[in-house]
């Protein structure tokens, strides 16, 4: 039996890493003749991962990770546009990639077994070393097919228009994948960003979709049935998602042991889970407008309710009981929800999102969130914030009918305060008005299941993948 060898390149951020981390245990699962070796590039900014990615490691000896050298960060000017950084960012550590990558493909023992680079979209300046070489490269999208269609449309928008989109005055667009015309106002914000370097680096970051051998990505047919066949080699092999969760500094067990006795004693599917990931924070006016929609509603909520850094008082650890948050809450608040509502700081997402009692998702629909909140049959009302959120959003409620609508294109880039009332109606709509929905959400929870369950679409796709993967580097299958 001959050996197939896979190096991993994850993008450093939370959402990329831990996704990524997660399919390389089910690839492994799905064939015994595969090994991978990760290179991990580590964050810019403080992480939190070690303790998750050696669990990963411990329990998996076929993975084998291997940090690359510290880089330093980019100018701090750069983080004008995010996009721009972390490409920059990744950019720099080429050198040390293809040190690391000659040394594996010229080692006696593995250089007939590599089989390829299976890198994060953000890593794909890492495309050029694979052609160095003639190793086969493919892009881990940890997003999904409607957001593929975006970035295979790009280029052509570039090579019409020379410019960035305008919101103002750009026409919708017609992508592939959708159904609908998609506004100009639910893009990512990136693409709007022609002075800081956003929009160029999408666009580049969008033509290494053309230049790669084929795509994963975190999706399966029976939820997004589009056909690439005729651009590229796409392989839907999800969902792919951390069921177990993991060990956060900020979490505040003593409370959670109280939280999880609360929503023990609710009924089932009758508490609203508000939670905007790991970036999800809101001032203390919009914090004040969620807590009068959340009271006036009526409906048990859990809040997770995290403080941007530009409020005027803050709370360390958005704790109900510190007297900081408590002058941040409308006055008397806590104290009239006491027993119907709790609000907590970091929440523990996929496993609240996994309790009975949890009915309804506000969130900012990043597509883990989505993923995560599909599986456990959870329905969502859409509230994005940054990066490609507005886009999810959009595919969510309009192309696909499996989330209620609050905003679709909300920024955190441009705030604005969204009204208690506009709130309430969605928390209203989602706990009692939209049946259609949620019954879509429960049929979607049991595809989700047997999509990745041996004949399951998902599962046939990474056969085919690692079929493709043995024919691409002439390795025959034993």
């Amino acid at each position: 039996m001959k050996k197939l060898e896979l190096i991993f390149i994850p993008a450093p951020g939370i959402g990329h890493l831990v996704s990524t981390l997660e399919f390389t245990v089910r690839l492994l699962d799905h064939d015994e003749r595969l090994f991978i070796t990760v290179l991990a590039i580590k964050a810019p900014f403080a992480a939190h991962l070690d303790s998750y990615a050696n669990s990963i490691l411990s329990s998996q000896p076929r993975i084998t990770l291997i940090d690359l050298p510290h880089v330093d960060p980019p100018p701090p000017e750069l983080l004008k546009s995010v996009e721009h950084f972390i490409t920059a960012y990744i950019e720099s550590h080429v050198p040390h990639v293809r040190g690391v990558v000659g040394e594996i493909v010229s080692s006696s023992s593995r250089s007939d077994s590599v089989a390829g680079v299976v890198l994060d979209f953000f890593c794909e300046s890492m495309i050029s070393v694979a052609k160095e070489f003639g190793l086969p490269s493919y892009i881990y999208l940890t997003s999904n097919a409607g957001f593929l269609g975006l970035m295979l449309e790009l280029p052509n928008h570039h090579e019409r228009s020379q410019r960035e989109f305008l919101k103002s005055s750009d026409p919708e667009l017609l992508l592939p994948g959708f159904v609908n015309p998609v506004p100009v106002s639910v893009l990512p914000g990136a693409l709007f960003d022609g002075e800081h370097g956003g929009y160029s680096a999408y666009i580049k970051l969008a033509r290494g979709f053309r230049e790669c051998d084929g795509i994963l990505v975190n999706t399966f047919a029976e939820l997004e049935p589009s056909d690439f066949s005729s651009l590229l080699r796409v392989y839907n092999i999800g969902p792919v998602l951390n069921l177990k969760g993991f060990p956060h500094p900020a979490l505040d067990w003593i409370q959670w042991d109280d939280i999880w006795k609360w929503l023990d004693e609710q009924p089932s599917s009758s508490v609203v889970f508000l939670c905007f990931g790991s970036a999800g924070t809101f001032g203390e006016a919009q914090a004040r407008e969620i807590a009068v929609a959340l009271e006036q509603s009526g409906k048990s909520f859990l809040w997770s309710l995290r403080l941007s850094s530009d409020s005027e008082k803050g709370a360390k650890n958005n704790n109900p009981a510190d007297s900081e948050t408590r002058m941040i809450l409308p006055e008397g608040f806590l104290e009239r929800t006491r027993g119907r509502g709790v609000v907590c700081g970091w929440a523990p997402q996929v496993e609240v999102l996994a309790h009975p009692a949890i009915g309804g998702f506000v969130s900012h629909c990043g597509w883990n969130s989505i993923v995560e909140s599909l599986w456990h049959g959870v329905p969502t009302a859409t509230w994005p914030k940054y990066a490609e959120q507005q886009l999810n959003a959009f595919r969510m409620v309009k192309e696909l009918g499996l989330a209620v609508e609050l905003r679709l294109d909300y920024r955190d880039s441009a705030p604005e305060i969204v009204a208690a009332d506009e709130i309430e109606r969605a928390v209203r709509c989602l706990m009692d008005g939209e049946k259609e929905v949620a019954k879509k959400v429960k049929a979607m929870k049991d595809l989700a299941r047997k999509a990745v369950m041996e004949g399951g679409s998902s599962f046939a796709s990474i056969g085919r993948f690692i079929e493709d993967l043995s024919h691409d580097t002439l390795l025959d299958k034993d």
